[in-house]
């Protein structure tokens, strides 16, 4: 059965028909586990305020548990011509997925390339399922997206930077140290040196993506890693790459494992 998000509509609506609702409803949810904190290493979470940090921490006020609902119906749903959903392949996502969204990008040895989560959802609907690749931040690709990642919920992040996916981590720290742009700045210059320092009104964070696809107060829906790197470059006047570009999945892997250790929060909200 569905499950229906209320949020803070549940209040207002218990006030005007005297209905109770079910305060426990996502008590299966995963809870967070591990620190915010782990050496030198902040989430985003630790930059937050009070009420934004409320927000994300309960799953009826978190705007972003819609999408990761929706992403559960969509587990379950026959598509393509092969007639599968990927329970077909995967059963309880609870249980397949614990982990996997951790553990992304890593390297692909079908392909020899690196692999992003949304990039291996695609691989299995089209050579698995037979059906059409979601569009990058379409609501199906950030829904499912979300809703895998949320499996690992509490678990630290664990890419692999070793053998085979060596060179693309290399590639991903060299794309974060380079400067480009009409501003000629690089990564390291907000997330690195200024992290915790006022860019006007914005409070610069370490950049971490453990939080990701995130709920955004400002985009007023979750967006990808891809959608903020992309914004990065806009803001230093450089030219974003497209969606699913390989520097960017280089660089989503080189950033994954700056914040290694720190839990995965999807669904996180941010500013």
């Amino acid at each position: 059965m569905k499950k229906i998000y209320l949020g803070a509509v549940m209040i207002t609506a218990s006030a005007m028909l005297g209905t109770t609702f079910n305060t426990n409803a996502y008590a299966d949810r995963k809870e967070y586990t591990g620190n915010y904190t782990i050496d030198d290493r902040r989430s985003g979470y630790t930059y937050m305020t009070k009420e934004s940090k409320a927000i994300q921490d309960d799953d009826f006020e978190n705007p972003a548990m819609i999408w990761v609902e929706d992403g559960e119906q969509l587990w379950s749903e026959v598509q393509g011509d092969a007639g599968k959903s990927c329970q077909s392949c995967h059963s309880d996502a609870g249980k397949s997925m614990e982990g996997v969204g951790a553990a992304y990008p890593k390297f692909d040895r079908k392909t020899k390339k690196l692999k992003n989560l949304e990039q291996q959802i695609n691989t299995c609907r089209t050579q698995r399922m037979q059906a059409a690749p979601w569009k990058y931040e379409s609501s199906e690709l950030l829904q499912m997206t979300m809703y895998v990642r949320h499996q690992s919920r509490g678990m630290p992040v664990n890419v692999s930077i070793d053998d085979e996916a060596a060179p693309f981590f290399a590639k991903g720290k060299s794309f974060y140290y380079q400067r480009r742009g009409a501003l000629d700045m690089a990564c390291k210059h907000c997330h690195e040196d200024h992290a915790g320092k006022r860019a006007r009104a914005n409070l610069l964070t370490q950049g971490q993506i453990n939080g990701f696809p995130t709920y955004r107060f400002k985009w007023q829906k979750p967006g990808s890693v891809h959608r903020r790197f992309r914004g990065c470059n806009k803001n230093i006047r450089s030219q974003p790459l497209k969606y699913g570009a390989d520097d960017y999945v280089n660089l989503e892997l080189y950033v994954a494992w700056r914040g290694r250790g720190l839990p995965v929060e999807t669904p996180s909200v941010r500013n």
